[in-house]
């Protein structure tokens, strides 16, 4: 069982990376709940997760800087992409299922993987969504990691895709 509290910079899965800025107990049915108050990095928002499920939710904290040269590797590769013979609908849950993981590597091949075929072919509007879901939960990890802003971390990104 990880331990947060205030101050842990944590990563909740599909939403991104964020700061735990406080705890607050809240009286629901009776009983008295506490649930971690988050500033998310990028959208600036305020989450609240109750403390019992932050377990179930997936919520872990950020990685440190090493695993971050295992992320850009995963962004370097350029696997075959026999993906494209899926259905897209198979494709479009095969990503989302990587992404709801929460683990960094997963959510980085999803990007890489769009980015790649979005110079091929023009992606479907699901597909940009995912991948814009996917560069955001990414990059609000980098920015923490890093301590980078939202540019810098864009810029990090986008040196991976250069024709």
């Amino acid at each position: 069982c990880q331990m947060f509290a205030v101050g842990d910079k944590i990563v909740y899965p599909m939403h991104g990376a964020g700061v735990i800025v406080e705890v607050e107990e809240k009286k629901i049915d009776g009983r008295v709940v506490e649930y971690f108050i988050l500033r998310m990095m990028q959208s600036n928002m305020k989450v609240m997760i109750p403390k019992e499920n932050v377990e179930k939710v997936g919520v872990r904290h950020i990685v440190d800087k090493k695993a971050l040269s295992q992320v850009e590797e995963v962004l370097k590769e350029r696997p075959e992409n026999k993906i494209q013979s899926i259905t897209w609908n198979r494709r479009f849950n095969l990503y989302l299922d990587k992404m709801k993981s929460g683990n960094i590597l997963d959510v980085a091949a999803v990007v890489r993987t769009l980015c790649v075929q979005e110079d091929i072919k023009k992606l479907s509007t699901g597909e940009r969504r995912l991948l814009n879901t996917a560069k955001h939960i990414l990059l609000s990890e980098v920015m923490l990691v890093r301590a980078f802003d939202e540019n810098k971390s864009e810029e990090w990104l986008m040196q991976f895709f250069v024709k």
